[in-house]
């Protein structure tokens, strides 16, 4: 792989967030952590990843929240950024709004292992 693809984990589940780290950067990707929306718009500020793995419950600003706001900012790189959603919540109201703020994919948690989000990513950033 010539250069690595940079990858926004937001997730306030330190547990979590460093279990899928783990996985993406034996992969080869280039992992950056954030643990609430405020954080993750300040790294963003400092350098635009590829994709971004973004949870829904997080501490202040949400995660859906975070979306519109980087979404909103129409001709930032930011703003052109994939998003995939990894949350608990499976309701299809939680994965319409997602979808329909710009995000690119929706997976609930429980129903993905960590191989398959890396499967997800390379997908995603392929189109």
């Amino acid at each position: 792989m010539s250069e690595k693809i940079k990858v926004l984990i937001v997730e306030d589940d330190r547990f979590l967030s460093e279990l899928i780290a783990t996985k993406l950067e034996k992969e080869g990707f280039a992992i950056t952590l954030a643990g609430d929306g405020e954080v993750a718009l300040e790294k963003l500020q400092g350098e635009v990843p590829d994709i971004i793995l973004l949870d829904i419950m997080l501490p202040g600003m949400d995660g859906f929240e975070f979306l519109e706001k980087i979404k909103a900012e129409k001709g930032s790189p930011s703003s052109k950024v994939p998003v995939l959603i990894l949350s608990n919540f499976g309701q299809e109201s939680k994965v319409e709004k997602g979808l329909a703020l710009g995000a690119n994919d929706y997976l609930v948690k429980a129903n993905f292992t960590t191989a398959e989000i890396v499967d997800k990513i390379k997908k995603t950033i392929k189109k």
